[in-house]
């Protein structure tokens, strides 16, 4: 009973830890505008979001041996890194495009916030059931 009851929470913990990760990547990248050669980073929040929810890999590889080397990070919960698509190219090789990486910063800090009202707002229940008001 009290597993149906926390596991919304555990989905939304997991998705507003990824997002404060995301937004960390994301001011990296605007922070490193003006580094030549730099590299945008990014990851894909569904597909981290999944893995950390306890959803299938899409990649779809297994491990058959513990001699194997693991691809990526061994908690769910630290997404892979990939590199971002250059849309604009600089001479100096740096590929952040601060109008995307804003617009994204200002979408991911809005998603934060309505993870944190969600909590809030199911915690505020749970509260309200166990009183029984």
């Amino acid at each position: 009973m009290l597993e149906q009851m926390t596991a919304r929470l555990d989905f939304h913990a997991n998705a507003l830890v990824l997002r404060s990760q995301r937004q960390q990547v994301i001011a990296s990248n605007i922070a490193n505008a003006d580094t030549p050669g730099y590299v945008a980073r990014d990851f894909d929040f569904a597909k981290a979001l999944q893995n950390a929810s306890g959803g299938a890999s899409g990649a779809g590889v297994s491990v058959t041996s513990a001699q194997h080397m693991r691809l990526g990070s061994a908690d769910p919960r630290q997404p892979d890194l990939a590199y971002t698509v250059q849309t604009q190219p600089s001479q100096d090789g740096n590929s952040v495009d601060l109008d995307r990486e804003r617009a994204n910063f200002v979408d991911n800090s809005i998603r934060y916030e309505s993870t944190l009202r969600f909590i809030n707002s199911h915690v505020k229940t749970m509260l309200s059931a166990i009183t029984g008001q």
